[in-house]
């Protein structure tokens, strides 16, 4: 049976006699994940999800793999049972599935492959599901018994965390922005607060009395069972809301769960009062319940609050470091400090050198770990928050070594104790744990606070916003006459970069900057050479900077430390004040390569299309934030022939939802074309049965604004028989709606049908610029499609006559050679498309456009350069 302790009415789990010597499944991985977690926080800028991989290394790794291993030792302690024969296999077959599928999950999400991270969470959901199965069977083959409930809560943990895994999935593959958002709630809630909440609530029933060397307090197994149905129905609460988009439901749901941990409450404090906790063990636990308390109450009151499910998101990321790095890793490092001496100690002096040990620094280290995790939770400058990170991380990352030289303590302890047998020689005293003296532990916590406020200090007073306002002011307009114009723009702030960088100013117009803190974590702001100062913004905060009139270049930065030398610049460059669509374009122009590329060899296609936000020039001194495939709009061209079968891996790099709709193919749009959130991908496989020049697009919704910002290209499938060229060139139409200079489309203006330019391959009269070259007497063939979203087109060559003309799948006409007949125009329109082919009789210049002729004076023109 159970051992159980002099002052204490509840069992030591942690001395049954099932557990014997080292086991390497059991014993080392959680130690690895620990080990591989602080190598992603050492290395976090150069590796790919770096907030995800830390989080789940922690609770998915570490602290699931240690739910496992001890609560089916408690269950065998609380339970009074001994192992039958082959579940010591079993137990080992389950941990080492269970480590295998979260090593296949994470290689999943690192390779953006959501099929391998389904796999390794089937895994994860099989190996925790038959361990609850195991304690379910367990529990009714044991004699009742008084603690009996704690394994209940094992098991009602062990069905919740499959259903956690299933969405955890449904991320990985994609989702839309609102989706996303609400599974990742509806996750976290079953996983964070069921799964690895329910597991820990159900130890320390007993295990706190335990580890405070006090008896258990009256009613608390009472109150452990009340507790258990209201946590279980308050987790499916808010996770259920969240699927379902009832905010107030979810915060109902976190309330109710709140409402269950008051019911355990009471006899936690009242055990904690009676036995205050004394060594870094207890003070860990205490400190991570506490955690788990307050980020649960903060993240119903933000949920309760936010103005959106964006704001949600936002939120939910805010708090994501307070339940891993407060609740998780203090719960989990507390209760192994406590639980792993007892595991390599046999006997009590090599138990006693192992908490020595483990002890070491213990005020200090829980001082370090809360007073830097409320730092990092406010507002404060960036190198602040960097200060206080890395000591919350030190401080965390300190229990690796003390384990290792914990269990080199153990043993050395033990050897000294085999040899005072009769006839051995000593070699020394046996170590014991020492109680440190009062005043030591009230110092150690003391320095611990004051590191945290140095590090406080040192980030204020090195941070030279406080300069700004004395830097010496230039004017802005440096004499030029104003134009009465304003320029507005919007500037996004994140990931140590502005977006857009550069912004297009023309002389004597005043300048509005709308400065938008979107990054997640740091505090940003803008300062310009002018004295100009937007004031520190924390995230999700904006400001209004007028500029007044500009007459000369501007160069701005952010002034938190560090913070301009990573990159956080903009330059504000004044144009011509007469720039418009028809201006030249400045000396780093590159026209958009009209040429159709070849078919590439085979007959599969495989491409990938990574969605990027970019800021591009339309038109000459006109910028935009563009959304793209590839970086290009239009995005790239795809050509094959009847039969070849396409298979496209789209990449969502991008900062909101998009999608693919590839018009080339036939198949049911439910799956392939769906919305897949930032960071998803998904493949998409058509067979290309027609031929034409097809259009593929965003499909998100408002397509419309999705298409106009830049989201089209062009899939073209040569017809069997087709003729051979001297050129082929691919000419899309398409429409700009300018927003402000860089920001995205004026929506207003597209619902309006009122396009500020009309172009060929994303760039307003850029073949005027650099026309586009043939030879007289040469065949060309012009792959003409009209992307829209709303303009329809009649293309035209100025000078030529086409011979050829086939439009949507069929020819009307085609070369018969001298006096047959010919066509002026190939009209169209939107998602629209086809070729025509002519003959330049002699060199010269050959104007190419649509005759709808306002959009030919907005930009839809180009120019043959014809050669002999």
């Amino acid at each position: 049976g159970p051992v159980v302790g002099p002052v204490v009415n509840a069992p030591e789990p942690s001395t049954v006699s099932t557990r014997r010597g080292f086991s390497p499944l059991r014993d080392l991985p959680a130690l690895l994940w620990l080990v591989a977690l602080v190598g992603v926080v050492l290395t976090h800028p150069f590796v790919p999800a770096p907030r995800w991989l830390m989080t789940h290394l922690l609770l998915l790794g570490a602290v699931t793999h240690s739910i496992l291993v001890w609560s089916q030792h408690f269950a065998d302690a609380l339970l009074h049972t001994a192992p039958r024969p082959g579940d010591q296999r079993e137990r080992s077959v389950r941990l080492a599935l269970l480590n295998g599928g979260v090593t296949v999950v994470v290689a999943g999400v690192v390779s953006a492959r959501w099929v391998v991270t389904a796999v390794g969470a089937a895994a994860v959901a099989v190996a925790v599901t038959w361990h609850g199965v195991a304690l379910l069977l367990q529990l009714r083959r044991a004699l009742p018994a008084r603690f009996g409930t704690t394994v209940r809560y094992y098991v009602a943990a062990a069905g919740l965390l499959p259903v956690g895994a299933t969405l955890g999935v449904l991320m990985a593959r994609g989702l839309g922005d609102r989706t996303h958002v609400e599974v990742m709630l509806a996750h976290a809630a079953v996983n964070v607060l069921g799964w690895m909440g329910l597991s820990v609530v159900g130890t320390l029933v007993t295990l706190w009395p335990t580890m405070l060397r006090t008896r258990i307090a009256e009613g608390t197994e009472q109150a452990a069972r009340r507790a258990l149905p209201v946590l279980v129905g308050a987790v499916l609460l808010a996770a259920g809301g969240a699927l379902l988009g009832l905010r107030y439901v979810a915060v109902a749901g976190l309330l109710a769960y709140l409402a269950g941990l008051a019911l355990v409450a009471r006899p936690f404090v009242d055990t904690a009062r009676r036995k205050p906790p004394a060594h870094y063990a207890t003070w860990s636990v205490l400190a991570a319940a506490c955690w788990l308390l307050g980020t649960v109450a903060a993240l119903a009151t933000g949920v309760a609050t936010a103005a959106s499910w964006d704001d949600v998101h936002a939120r939910v990321e805010w708090f994501a470091p307070a339940l891993a790095a407060g609740f998780g890793a203090q719960v989990l490092l507390g209760a192994l400090s406590y639980l792993v001496p007892m595991a390599v100690g046999r006997g009590p002096a090599p138990t006693r050198a192992a908490n020595t040990v483990l002890d070491r620094g213990g005020a200090l280290r829980v001082v370090l770990v809360n007073a830097g995790l409320l730092v990092c939770l406010l507002p404060v400058p960036s190198v602040v928050r960097v200060l206080a990170s890395a000591q919350v991380a030190a401080a965390l990352a300190a229990f690796v070594p003390l384990m290792l030289m914990a269990a080199r303590a153990a043993r050395k302890a033990s050897a000294t104790v085999d040899l005072e047998r009769p006839g051995a020689r000593r070699r020394g005293p046996a170590p014991v744990a020492g109680q440190r003296p009062p005043g030591q532990v009230t110092g150690l916590a003391v320095t611990g606070l004051a590191l945290v406020v140095l590090a406080v200090a040192a980030g204020v007073a090195v941070d030279p916003s406080a300069l700004a306002g004395a830097t010496a002011s230039a004017s802005a307009a440096a004499g030029a006459a104003p134009t009465g114009r304003t320029t507005d723009v919007v500037v996004r702030a994140a990931n140590m970069r502005f977006t857009p960088s550069t912004v297009q100013v023309p002389a004597g117009n005043r300048l509005v900057i709308d400065l938008r803190n979107t990054d997640t974590g740091d505090v940003h702001d803008l300062v310009l050479d002018t004295g100009d100062d937007t004031g520190r913004l924390a995230p999700g905060e904006s400001a209004r900077l007028d500029v007044g009139v500009v007459g000369r270049d501007i160069e701005g930065w952010c002034s938190v430390v560090g913070h301009r030398q990573m990159g956080m610049v903009v330059h504000l460059h004044v144009t011509d004040p007469g720039a418009e669509p028809g201006a030249e374009p400045g000396p780093g122009f590159t026209p958009h390569d009209a040429v159709l590329p070849p078919v590439a060899k085979g007959r599969v296609h495989r491409r990938t299309l990574t969605v990027s936000d970019i800021d591009r020039e339309v038109a000459p001194g006109v910028t935009q934030r563009l959304w793209t495939y590839n970086k290009t709009a239009p995005g790239p061209i795809l050509h094959g022939r009847i039969g070849d079968e396409f298979v496209i891996r789209l990449v969502n790099d991008a900062g909101m939802g998009h999608s693919v709709d590839f018009h080339a193919g036939t198949l049911a749009p439910d799956r392939p074309m769906r919305t897949i959130a930032p960071g998803g991908s998904l493949v998409y496989r058509f067979r290309a049965t027609r031929a034409g020049i097809w259009m593929y697009h965003c499909s998100s919704m408002p397509m419309s604004a999705h298409i106009a910002n830049g989201m089209f290209g062009a899939v073209v499938i040569d017809p069997p028989g087709l003729d051979p060229v001297d050129r082929s060139y691919v000419l899309i139409q398409s429409e700009l709606y300018l927003g402000p200079q860089g920001a995205e489309v004026d929506t207003a203006k597209l619902a309006a049908d009122k396009p500020d330019a009309v172009v060929f391959n994303g760039y307003a009269n850029q073949y005027d610029h650099a026309p586009l070259h043939a030879e007289a007497g040469k065949r060309v063939r012009l792959w003409v499609l009209d992307a829209g979203p709303n303009r329809a087109t009649s293309f035209h060559v100025v000078g030529g006559q086409l011979d050829t003309v086939y439009a949507e799948g069929a020819y009307l006409l085609r070369h018969s050679g001298a006096g047959s007949g010919g066509s002026q125009a190939l009209a169209l329109q939107p998602a629209q498309g086809g070729f025509v082919e002519l003959t330049f009789p002699q060199p010269g210049h050959y104007p190419f456009l649509s005759h709808v002729m306002v959009d030919a004076e907005r930009g839809a023109h180009g120019v043959f350069d014809v050669t002999r």
